[in-house]
Parts: structure tokens; sequence; C-alpha cells
């Protein structure tokens, strides 16, 4: 992270409060953004089994008798965890008592479960009327298909990106990392922050609503206009782009690289550097180029052959064109570039101790460009229920067992004021 002093650190959302009833990672995921931003986030849990994310594994770390799932340790830093279960009147008490004071609810329920525990859309603006509702589902909420359940897998085949994956048509292959749920988190957040900001204006929450079908299909980008517009079907080819050429991976001796070649300016350039006629017929423009690629990757091949992996990447770089390696993720967490970014932080876990977290993808600066004000003060995703009675507590609710005994410890948590 830069060296430069920090002011204002406390992040952009700093005041406000979010309660986060999801579970798995689209909600969740949604959640931690805000949370990365200064928002409190309070996680609702169910009572015993916490999220799901939580049993997800191996990998598993931490003593045998209380394992940690990396998996949940990925998607819920700094939030506090309650656990409640909405089907009892504690329960919904708790999370009245929230939603009366929050900002913001996430929730990715199927259509109709939270209408039946008494949380519809309605109800919840009726305790709150300027609360903003985030809603994530698999195939929206709405349509023949609403009631369906979504996983990420699934809508990566349903949405086809499946079909754009894989070294070639026959071989559909899922992403590397669950990216519909990714997405639709990513997409809930700036939803969020739009209505947030609309209510600035007009005082009034509203519902924001996206799914994972949604988010894939809105990242189909020019491959969706292939198919809407040129009336193409575009099929999974490999590593090598389908409008650019060349762009993709390369072997050489020993190893590969990744080019970039997306000018003609830029393939001049290039083809000079490695003794490539750019002007052949076949090579002469993109277009060219595109209709020929079998042809472009054989000639660069031939032309890398002579060249390991680190000396093509220098020469690559001496001529100006865009490329690198392919990283491993070990090589990625030890890479001097991500640590100055804040890409990892480190976090003290109750049970794991100090941690290290792939950290938040976004930085602030004062508008001078003085200093950075990136909040870097984060908190390690919480054990199940770590903050009930605090959180209980702050509203003013007597914890259940203090009930019993007329005895009771803690401290509120969080603001006294949170922003309304």
């Amino acid at each position: 992270m830069s060296t430069e002093p920090t002011i204002h650190a406390e992040g952009p959302l700093a005041g406000y409060l979010v309660v986060d009833l999801s579970r798995a990672l689209a909600g969740p995921h949604a959640g931690m953004m805000l949370a990365d931003l200064g928002a409190r986030v309070i996680k609702v849990e169910n009572p015993g089994t916490g999220d799901d994310t939580r049993g997800w594994g191996p990998p598993f770390v931490g003593p045998e008798d209380d394992p940690q799932a990396t998996y949940f340790l990925s998607c819920n830093r700094n939030k506090e965890s309650i656990a409640l279960d909405l089907k009892s009147d504690d329960g919904r008490t708790v999370l009245r008592e929230l939603l009366e004071r929050a900002d913001v609810v996430i929730e990715n329920f199927r259509p109709g479960v939270l209408d039946r525990l008494g949380f519809s859309a309605a109800e919840m603006h009726e305790l709150n009327p300027a609360l903003v509702v985030l809603s994530i589902t698999g195939f929206g909420h709405d349509g023949p298909e609403s009631r369906r359940s979504g996983y990420d897998q699934i809508l990566q085949g349903e949405a086809g990106l499946m079909s754009l994956t894989g070294s070639g048509p026959d071989d559909p292959q899922r992403v590397g990392v669950p990216i519909a749920d990714l997405l639709s988190g990513m997409y809930g957040a700036f939803g969020t922050l739009a209505a947030l900001l609309q209510r600035e204006r007009t005082g009034q929450g509203q519902i924001v609503r996206t799914s994972l079908l949604a988010a894939l299909i809105g990242v189909h980008a020019f491959q969706g206009t292939r198919a809407t517009v040129a009336g193409e079907v575009p099929k999974a080819q490999g590593n090598h782009h389908p409008s650019i050429a060349p762009y993709g991976l390369f072997h050489c001796r020993q190893g590969s690289v990744q080019i970039s070649v997306g000018s003609e300016k830029l393939w001049s350039t290039f083809a000079s550097a490695f003794g490539i006629d750019a002007a052949r017929p076949e090579f002469a423009t993109n277009a060219d180029r595109v209709r020929n690629r079998a042809k472009v990757i054989e000639e660069i091949e031939q032309a890398f052959s002579e060249f390991e992996a680190e000396p093509l990447l220098a020469k690559l770089n001496a001529a100006g064109i865009p490329a690198g390696k392919v990283r491993a993720l070990d090589e990625v967490y030890e890479w001097e570039q991500v640590h100055s970014q804040g890409l990892v932080i480190d976090v003290e876990h109750k049970i794991l101790g100090k941690v290290s977290l792939p950290g938040p993808p976004l930085r602030f600066f004062s508008a001078a460009d003085t200093a950075e004000t990136t909040l870097t003060t984060h908190t390690a995703p919480p054990l199940l229920d770590q903050d009930g009675e605090q959180i209980r507590q702050w509203l003013g609710l007597v914890p259940a067992e203090t009930r019993r005994t007329g005895t009771g410890t803690g401290t509120p948590a969080g603001p006294e004021q949170e922003k309304r």
C-alpha cells in the first residue's frame, strides 16, 4: 500500500448499516464489498450451522474440533455475526429491530421465502420506508423459471458462458471461480449504491433485484452482440481471442507467454521484432489475421521456439508489446505488485490467529491525490454468533440467558448513530 498519509480512512460508507441475510456466495460477496467500503455489516445466520459455506470444504484449517472453512473466509471479512432462528418469535423480533435501523438489507432466498416468514418487501418497507432491499436470485424474480434453484455452475451453463469457455466447441468448461455468484454480488452492490444515492434525493428506499442469470448475460459483451446483431453463434476456441489476432497464449521453449497485439501499429512492431512479414496478404489486417488464425499461431510459435519464457517476455517488453505469463496463485500472492496494491491483507482471527486474505480491489485518494484515504483496518470473518450478545444489547434487547438468570455482560457494538 502507499506510504503516503492516510486521511478519512473510515471508508465512504461509514455510518451505513447493512443487514446481510444472505448465504453461500452471491449475497455475502455483495455484503463484503459494502463492508470493505466502511459500512457496518451484520450477518444473520442460522443457529447451529450458520452460513452454508462454513461447511464447504476441504480445505479446512484450524483445530480438528473446530475446523474453519477457507471458503467462508473468502467472502465474509469485515462483518459481524448473529445467529437467529427466523421461524421463532425471538429471531423475528431481533430482525425487526435490525431492519428498523438498517440502510440496506441483502437477501438471496428463493422468491416467496421471506414473505412466508413475515418479511416481504412491503412489510420491510412498512418497518423502514428508507430501506434499500437487495434481492438476488438464480433465474430472476419473475418469469416462467423464477422458482428454480440457482447454483453457479448450472447458471454458467444455462447463460451460455460454458459454451464460450474451453479448448473448443466440444469441450465446454466452467470458469475456475464461481463467476455467476461473484458477478451477481458485484452488480447487486453497484445497484445498492445507486439506490442509496437516489434515496439522498427522495428519502425513499427501494428494491434492487438481480440474478445469476442476469449477471452472466450482462457480461456477454461482444459475444452477445455477435449473437443478437451479427446472427453468429459464438463457440469456445481455447486461449485465443475470437476477434483479435494475435491475442492469446503462445508456446515457447519450455513454457508459454501471453501477448495482446490489438492494433496495426503494434502488429507491425511485433512482426518486425520477430522476423515475421507483416504485409503478407493473409496477415495484412486484423480481419485477415483472424481468418487465418491457425497460420498466425504457427508462425509466431515458430519464432518463439528460440526463446525460453523469461528472455522472451523481456524482448516483448523491450519492443512495447503487451505480454505476461500465467501465474499459479502462490506466485500471485507472493508478487510484489499485488502487495503494493493492498491486495493481500492480514487479519486476526479468533481461532486461527493472524491470517492473510485476498484484499479489497478498490483504493481511494484525496481530490489532490496527495493522500490515500483507503480503509486499511480490516476484521477477520466472524465465528458463528460471535457478536450476537453485543448486537442484542445495542438493540436494547436482553439476551435469552440474561432473561433466565437476571445477569448479562457485553457492550453495544458499532456506532451509536447509524446513517438513515
